[in-house]
């Protein structure tokens, strides 16, 4: 099977199974470091935390990526 083949293939999945491939393709690419995901999870629990305590407000995402994109202009 050639590699277009395959992405054909993948292509006709419904999007979640493409979620799936795509993701076990990056994970070849980008091994997954256990010490660093648990830090992650850290920093999201105590982002959670300090949101629900009311210590920090949330900004909608389109705020953020307009942010984003403006710095990218300049």
């Amino acid at each position: 099977m050639t590699t277009k083949e395959i992405i054909e293939e993948v292509a006709s999945l419904p999007v979640d199974e493409r979620a799936v491939v795509a993701d076990s393709i990056l994970r070849t690419l980008n091994t997954p470091d256990p010490e660093v995901d648990a830090k992650w999870a850290q920093v999201a629990q105590r982002r959670l935390a300090e949101l629900r305590a009311g210590a920090v407000k949330p900004v909608a995402g389109e705020q953020v990526f307009a942010r984003v994109w403006k710095r990218f202009e300049q």
